[in-house]
């Protein structure tokens, strides 16, 4: 069985030695996984100054949890950035040459703030 997103996430923050956590939660009576804000399944501190909350998903999904958080969670998201932190969408996919074993890998959005608009920038 694969693992999820969010454990890949948590495993790749023990690699860099963040101290992270899940902050989504699991909602029995709707069946479903309520983020934190709206936008949010971990919380890691890293080696900057502020919290890092980051939305866990595939690489073909992280457009649209961009595009969320720009637009559903607006209000959330820039309170929190106001704040002195900062939030990235991390997107996992299998990618490797054909033929060969496949790889994990992780690209990065780095979303912030500018009159009352969030910005995303597609990083690693």
């Amino acid at each position: 069985m694969s693992t999820s997103p969010t454990q890949r996430t948590l495993a790749e923050c023990a690699r860099r030695g963040w101290p992270a956590q899940v902050v989504e939660r699991w909602v029995p009576q709707a069946r479903r996984r309520i983020d934190l804000w709206g936008f949010g399944d971990v919380i890691a501190l890293d080696d900057r100054p502020g919290s890092l909350l980051i939305q866990c998903t595939t690489t073909g999904n992280a457009p649209s949890r961009v595009t969320k958080i720009r637009t559903e969670c607006t209000a959330l998201a820039l309170a929190w950035l106001g704040a002195g932190n900062r939030i990235e969408v991390w997107g996992w996919a299998l990618r490797g040459r054909s033929g060969r074993r496949k790889l994990w890998t992780l690209v990065t959005w780095d979303l912030t703030a500018g009159d009352d608009t969030i910005f995303a920038a597609r990083g690693e």
